[in-house]
């Protein structure tokens, strides 16, 4: 205001001093107005005459007849909008210091406020020199909320200014005073990156005054204090980073999000990060949580190692890891907070932990141990967590953080090609080296096949060059004098192509030129890159289809593939940059979508693919499916081309096609067999599995074909069979576990494996069959030697690698019996004749074996052999690195073995007489599938063709075919496997028999496999239950067989033992009470018997009397029971 009265004759007006009015003022003779809208201040009647002459020219008044007034100009409006504020500022100023009266806070609580400027300083610092007229009177302190805030300014303000001043600070002090008085209102930042001190105690009272601006220490208490939430201190924990790791740190998006997850942290105990691959978040929330002093020690614990102390405080783990820790310590006490990093990729354990922990937390704040959860994602489908409220009752709070990304522009291709997509991917790579400026290639395509074709064909067709052209130094020295160059040189290029080649065929290439009904799909493209649109649309090809296979020498370019089974030292060399003069083009799977960063990456083709391994429901068949990519997965791939520089993305597919791509990729629950799953889960005491609160529940259908298969293995109780599917439809998945369950829940392995392990502590098997189910664990020992060939060098070394890896397969499968084991004998044979030449590469590399592979199954097998340790501590195992082979007679009991664990995974050989095709022949029978199976053609059992096999998988490609085989006896069928098999009757012939060994009554059956009806030879059995049990139990005790003392009386008895099973036996009363007490106490067996005569020694006494003389009965009575002899 006070530019405003200077210049509008501030001084002729204080004359009247006409108050400032909210009404309208009284009509002067002259008025001056601004553009009508409104009337000066402080103008009338009194000094009309000293208006300037040159104001009523600028403010002339426009004619009335007019209807169109003059627009203000840009002065004018500034003044009028000062104007207005201050009349909003004064018409509200009242209403809001009524508002602020209302929360006043008393004289009381104000006295227990402490200055923070006087903080470890007492009393004689920071004071100016008093004034004798800023002396105050005692209780009406001035109380500022920055102390000492105007003291270099001591000038004396206009009454009007005073009076606004002292307004707004009383605001300030109010609204002070109300969060100040809430005791909630404390900082939650204040564990985030600050140390707070003690308060320090109340000074002496002082009787002299205060001067303004300054804070009152408060007096002696003269009322209680009132109470306030102890307040944590907070904990800073410094970090030594050098300059340039702390330049590179600040450069990361998630460091401006610091505070606010900090604040969501302390503030809720479930936290949802969304922050894109780059971000940081990986490596910065475990920082940010160092620093707040929730840890001190760093150490990592995976499945083989780790480096885990009393000191650590951060722990890295594998989710197998976290869930077994769980078993043991349900509440997870040992820790403060936990995070799930990659959530996106919805693991089964990592679906499993956020379930379970969405629990803990719930369960450790009720005890008043509050456990923090933090769920870290780079895409995921936030709906499935925060719209979950079986997961989380109160959605959590999800922080979302920009990645450091660069602009990507996305192209998509005007036709979507539906077979050759590899062949495309070579084009368009071809197009984007030919014509397009410096940066890396990365392509996506779906399989260790294809990655090797393209590569091979790349190498071809722009072979390494020796020369390299010195003008591209210079080009790359700076950018834009790149830029100007290429694009002469590409309208150079235009003008020749458009003499030498007038028709060009353009159908053939995935882009066409800006205004021809090409799509592109930009992100943020700035003006350089927006004028380069048309240049990077690829509108000139290579002349024809194949035209990209004729070498090339003079563009030189680097080519690299990249998978998840390449080894280690070839994967690192993506890393590296390439050679001078080069051009950097790595061919990947999936893999290079979120795992890693390839660096100077600047284009992107992907083919819209990907190869994943599927899972029937029903009969558990896996197979590879090459299907379309997500849409978080396509925009994940396109963001790989933009962090280092802008980049472009090239999709090989229409955006039609993408719009009808699935958002999000489903779940891996979804996806695959859940027997693991439940069993981890039966294990942990959860019954009701369907029950639990899954992001993503698995569906029904599995969840049933797990329990059905862990009941046929023994690790879950069978519900009653006159109830079993009422039970199964009312009460579904509620089995509890058995022993052997939780043995084989103790395995981190599948439950088949886990029941061979358990199942093979005899005969000397243990050591054997560890190291099968670690081979069968890990999967993919060998080589895989069918893949193209990148020159005619390595084709020739392929096929005498491959011809020498089939020699080694026979001779480590043997003959006989070990061969008969088929290629589980091959898995033996080969990890033990590697750890006998100590698993060097060399011998890997020879015998076509995968050393990344031989070492996991070394380091599987010491975790194996320390859990079998656990279980059964005297059989003292230990990983024998010259473990000899087994013997005949062991290598038939690893057979029953493997038997018994892949019961639901046999296979019948189709006889000559049901062939009625010839896609039958040599084919198999499974009872799940309708069609026919094979050996796969690397089985060492593909030319034996036993008549049955037990197989570990069964891989769809061209046919089905069964991997991991071991042919099976067809006697060990019912007797290994008797819940998939359907019994017949007891057979007359051979009559039953006692088993004394085992006290139980044993007969012949007969029986077929189930499903498919397969005859099976009859075998000795348990007698069936049913009172036929207890009428033969009866007999073999009445002749003698289960307890030898009774042999002595089978010469008086009144009836022939035999009775007991006449049809006519009812017509005995001696038969009928005999077996009306068995049946009373269960006695069918030796076992039951003991048990009722150790609750009753008198037990089945008179119901025997019956069957001999009155006069033997004292000798009977004193020799009762008969047990003292078996």
């Amino acid at each position: 205001m006070g530019k405003l009265r200077r210049r509008y004759n501030i001084k002729g007006r204080q004359q009247a001093g006409p108050g400032p009015s909210k009404g309208p003022p009284e009509p002067p003779p002259v008025q001056l107005e601004l553009e009508d809208k409104d009337t000066l201040k402080g103008v009338d009647a009194s000094n009309a005459l000293v208006l300037p002459g040159k104001k009523k020219k600028k403010t002339k008044a426009p004619p009335l007849s007019k209807k169109e007034k003059k627009p203000l100009t840009k002065k004018e409006k500034k003044v009028l909008q000062k104007i207005l504020e201050q009349k909003e500022k004064k018409s509200q100023r009242a209403e809001m210091l009524q508002k602020l009266s209302e929360v006043q806070a008393s004289e009381a609580e104000m006295r227990l406020f402490y200055t923070t400027s006087k903080l470890g300083t007492g009393n004689r610092m920071y004071h100016t020199k008093e004034k004798a007229d800023e002396v105050v009177a005692p209780g009406q302190e001035k109380i500022s909320s920055l102390s000492g805030a105007h003291r270099k300014r001591r000038r004396w303000p206009s009454a009007e200014e005073e009076e606004e001043e002292e307004e707004e600070s009383e605001s300030e002090l109010e609204e002070e005073s109300e969060l100040d008085e809430d005791p909630a209102a404390e900082p939650a930042e204040a564990g985030v990156g600050t140390t707070v001190a003690p308060l320090p105690p109340a000074p002496a009272p002082s009787s002299q005054p205060v001067p303004a601006g300054m804070t009152v220490p408060p007096p002696p208490a003269a009322a209680p204090p009132l109470p306030r939430a102890l307040a944590k201190p907070a904990v800073f924990i410094p970090v030594n980073r050098s300059p340039e790791m702390q330049e590179e740190r600040l450069k990361l998006p998630i460091l401006s999000e610091e505070q606010v997850i900090m604040e969501a942290v302390a503030e809720h105990p479930i936290v949802i990060v969304c922050g894109e691959t780059g971000s940081g978040k990986t490596t910065q929330v475990p920082q940010f949580l160092y620093e707040a002093g929730f840890s001190r020690v760093v150490s990592y614990q995976i499945r083989y190692e780790g480096n885990v102390t009393e000191e650590t405080r951060i722990k890295f783990m594998t989710d197998g890891v976290l869930l077994k820790e769980i078993q043991k310590d349900f509440l997870l006490l040992r820790y403060k907070v936990v995070i799930i990093d990659e959530a996106h990729e919805r693991s089964v354990y990592t679906d499993i932990l956020i379930g379970l922990l969405s629990r803990i937390v719930t369960l450790r704040a009720k005890r008043n141990l509050p456990l923090k959860l933090l769920i870290m994602s780079a895409t995921l489908r936030v709906e499935d967590f925060t719209q979950n409220p079986r997961l989380f009752a109160k959605p959590p709070p999800v922080i979302k953080v920009e990645s450091r990304q660069f602009p990507v522009t996305v192209h998509f291709n005007k036709r979507t090609p539906l077979e050759d997509y590899s062949g495309e991917c070579f084009r368009k790579v071809c197009k984007i080296h030919r014509m397009l400026p410096a940066g890396g290639i990365l392509v996506f395509l779906t399989g260790q096949a294809e990655v090797h074709a393209l590569c091979r064909r790349l190498r071809k067709a722009f072979p390494p060059s020796r020369a390299r052209p010195q003008e591209k130094d210079d080009d790359q020295k700076d950018s834009v004098e790149e830029m100007r160059k290429f694009k002469k040189s590409r309208a150079r290029a235009k003008k020749a192509r458009a003499e030498v080649l007038p028709q060009i065929n353009l159908d053939h290439y995935s882009v066409l030129p800006a205004g021809e009904g090409d799509e592109d799909r930009e992100a943020e493209v700035d003006e350089e890159e927006g004028a380069l649109d048309s240049d990077l649309d690829l509108d000139l090809g290579d002349g024809g289809q194949d035209g990209g296979e004729q070498p090339d020498a003079s563009l030189p370019l680097h080519v690299l593939p990249l998978y998840s089974l390449l080894a280690p030292e070839k994967q690192a060399q993506v890393f590296k940059p390439p050679p001078e003069g080069t051009r950097l083009c790595v061919v990947a799977t999936n893999v290079a979508e979120t795992s890693l960063t390839i660096p100077g990456i600047k284009y992107v083709v992907d083919c819209g693919k990907v190869k994943k391994r599927y899972y029937d429901r029903v009969t558990g068949v896996s197979s590879f499916r090459v299907t379309w990519v997500s849409q978080a997965s396509a925009d994940q791939r396109a963001g790989r081309a933009g962090r280092t520089e802008p980049g472009h993305c090239y999709r090989l597919y229409s955006s039609a096609v993408f719009g009808d791509f699935e958002q999000f990729p489903p779940p891996e629950i979804t996806r695959r067999p859940v027997e693991d799953l439940i069993l981890q889960m039966k294990a942990l005491n959860v019954e009701k599995v369907i029950n639990f609160p899954f992001p993503t529940p698995p569906s029904v259908e599995a969840l049933l074909a797990a329990e059905e298969l862990l009941i046929a293995l023994g690790a879950l109780q069978p519900p009653q069979k006159a109830e079993r599917v009422k039970q199964l439809q009312e009460n579904r998945l509620s089995c509890p576990i058995t022993a052997l369950g939780r043995t084989m829940a103790t395995f981190p392995v599948a439950p088949r494996y886990a029941k061979m392990l358990a199942l093979s502590r005899q005969h000397g098997c243990l050591p054997y069959a560890i190291t099968i189910v670690a081979s069968m664990t890990v999967r993919e020992l060998f080589e895989e030697l069918d893949r193209p060939a990148a020159s005619d060098e390595e084709l020739t070394r392929l096929k005498s690698k491959r011809a020498r890896v089939a020699q080694m397969k026979r001779t480590w499968a043997g003959q006989g019996a070990s061969l008969k084991l088929g290629d589980l004998m091959v898995l033996l044979g080969a990890v033990g004749a590697c750890e006998y030449a100590s698993c060097t590469p060399q011998f890997c590399e020879a015998n076509g074996l995968r050393y990344k592979a031989m070492m996991e199954i070394r380091r599987l097998r010491g975790q194996l052999t320390t859990a079998v340790n656990a279980v059964c501590p005297e059989a003292e195992l230990f990983v024998d690195p010259k473990m000899q082979p087994p013997t005949e007679s062991q290598v038939t009991y690893l057979r029953q073995i493997v038997t018994a664990g892949l019961g639901d995974h046999l296979a019948r050989r189709v006889q000559s007489e049901e062939m009625l095709e010839d896609k039958w022949r040599n084919a198999y029978k499974t009872p799940l599938l309708d069609d026919p199976v094979f050996i796969h053609p690397s089985s060492v059992l593909f030319k034996e063709l036993p008549e049955f096999v037990v197989y570990q998988e069964i891989v769809e490609t061209t046919k089905m075919y069964m991997k991991g085989v071991s042919s099976v006896e067809v006697q060990w069928i019912p007797a290994l496997l008797p819940s998939y098999c359907q019994f017949d009757k007891p057979l007359e012939e051979p009559a039953p028999t006692y088993c004394p060994e085992r006290g139980r009554v044993l007969c012949h059956r007969a029986s077929v496999f189930y499903r498919v009806g397969w005859p099976l030879p009859a075998i000795e059995v348990d007698f069936p239950e049913g009172i036929d049990r207890y009428k033969h139990f009866a007999r073999f005790l009445l002749e003698g067989q289960v307890f030898r003392k009774l042999a002595s009386y089978r010469s008086c008895l009144l009836s022939s033992p035999g009775t007991m099973l006449k049809t006519w036996a009812r017509l005995q009363p001696r038969t009928e009470s005999l077996l009306r007490a068995l049946v009373a106490e269960k006695a069918d067996c030796h076992e039951a018997l003991l048990a009722a005569w150790k609750k009753n020694p008198k037990y089945l006494l008179a119901e025997y009397c019956e069957w001999l003389p009155q006069a033997m009965h004292p000798d009977i009575e004193k020799a009762w029971p008969p047990t003292t002899v078996h």
